[in-house]
């Protein structure tokens, strides 16, 4: 194994991200003709509430990620099954107690409220169950990723992605040529978590049988702290930080319609994936870099700044493109859903696409170097402005008001986190020259 990014656990990423969007471009232009913009527009909140689930792992997944990584690249094998066992209890114990929150929202009748036309109130309140049962799935899936994430196995981690994607897509497509029933489209999207969660857990079980690791079921207190310690912040970004990535379709569904969600939703979509090369990067550089500040301070920062040059340089030129293709490429795939307003939206996302690829390489690199407080602090100040432009903007213009505040959110996480970045790199070189003055 070498001590860099290898460019093969790039490419297996990258396969993982761009398969589901091939089915996606398939499947959702049939999907929406067949089940109408409103049932489409609560399917993508259910997208977003789903990958919201994720945050009730309150970080562990990352966390497990980061203290495994550093297990192995200190040779400190012992200490793993027991940290996994540990993990894997809390994360449990707070799906728990999510899922009894859902439970309490339902017999409220507050699902009641949500604004809709055609979309019964018996559809929506099984769907939103449905969706419940969901919570533990996702947030126990995302500790057994980060196990295999520590581990590398981006290959194994790719090919569940392909295959839990094109489901994600593709069987609500499948189901909707049989019902256009709300609860059965939701209920397909449960069954390929659940299906996810068996494969991360085999995945990540065979890891450890190959590192000859026992695997032991124990509850220890010390490691409680010692994953909070790094998570415990991550927490607060893991609650924040899909709050920040989602709530502007929740804000657009509650404004407008949740018609309108799709409109904006489309348009989002075809300018994020773009980011699909950044992330198969970060998450590849994630792992490999907080092995290597363990034993070589020096080649992390090497291997860090030759992808930030990359992804800068290469992302400038993907967004530069897209944002000229956007109209042809919404009017080639879905033309009769879509109108001028979703296509100004799409190249307004171009811009914070750009921004997001920058932003995401520095978290990745804070995030190695156990600097999760000032992810969690930036998020922080990020939350109450982004709220309030939302709501001014979107009251304002409408779905193109959604867009310009996302970009403006964006612009201000990424200049927080260079601010943070270069910050590390001074304090480290001040520490490097104290180093060479005593000896």
């Amino acid at each position: 194994m070498g001590n860099g990014v290898k460019v093969t656990h790039i490419l297996w990423n990258m396969l993982g991200l761009l398969f589901p969007l091939l089915v996606a471009a398939i499947s959702i232009p049939s999907l929406i003709e067949s089940i109408g913009l409103e049932r489409f527009g609560f399917i993508a909140l259910a997208w977003a509430a789903i990958g919201y689930a994720s945050i009730l792992d309150l970080g562990i997944g990352r966390a497990v990620t980061q203290k495994v990584a550093s297990y192995i690249g200190a040779n400190q094998h012992q200490c793993i099954s027991p940290l996994v066992s540990t993990a894997l209890t809390l994360t449990s114990i707070f799906s728990v107690i999510s899922l009894f929150a859902v439970i309490v929202f339902l017999a409220a009748g507050l699902q009641e409220y949500i604004p809709r036309e055609d979309v019964t109130n018996e559809e929506l309140t099984w769907s939103i169950a449905l969706l419940a049962l969901a919570i533990p799935l996702q947030a126990l899936s995302a500790t057994y990723k980060g196990v295999n994430e520590a581990y590398l196995n981006f290959k194994g981690i790719s090919v569940l992605r392909m295959l839990l994607g094109a489901a994600n897509f593709g069987l609500p497509f499948i189901v909707s040529m049989y019902s256009q029933n709300l609860s059965f489209l939701i209920a397909s999207l449960v069954v390929s978590r659940l299906v996810a969660f068996f494969v991360y857990r085999a995945f990540a079980n065979k890891q450890m049988d190959e590192a000859n690791l026992q695997r032991v079921f124990v509850f220890e207190l010390s490691l409680v702290r010692e994953l909070f310690t790094f998570s415990g912040w991550v927490t607060l970004s893991s609650v924040i930080g899909p709050f920040l990535v989602q709530v502007d379709r929740f804000f657009i569904s509650i404004l407008l319609s949740a018609s309108a969600v799709t409109l904006y939703v489309i348009p989002y979509e075809v300018s994020v994936q773009s980011l699909v090369v950044v992330g198969a990067i970060s998450s590849v550089a994630f792992p490999t870099i907080s092995r290597l500040l363990t034993a070589d301070r020096l080649q992390a920062n090497a291997v860090f700044k030759r992808w930030l040059i990359i992804v800068i340089i290469g992302m400038a030129f993907v967004c530069g493109l897209l944002f000229w293709l956007m109209p042809y490429l919404l009017r080639l795939w879905v033309g009769q859903f879509v109108d001028d307003s979703s296509i100004l939206v799409g190249q307004i996302m171009c811009v914070g696409v750009y921004l997001n690829a920058i932003g995401a390489m520095l978290y990745a690199w804070l995030h190695a170097n156990g600097k999760t407080k000032i992810t969690a602090l930036a998020h922080c100040i990020e939350l109450p402005i982004f709220v309030g432009l939302l709501y001014f903007s979107i009251s304002q213009w409408g779905i193109v008001g959604a867009a310009i505040a996302w970009v403006i959110r964006v612009l201000l996480d990424t200049s927080l986190l260079s601010l943070a970045t270069l910050s590390l790199a001074k304090q480290h070189n001040a520490n490097s020259e104290d180093a060479l003055d005593v000896s």
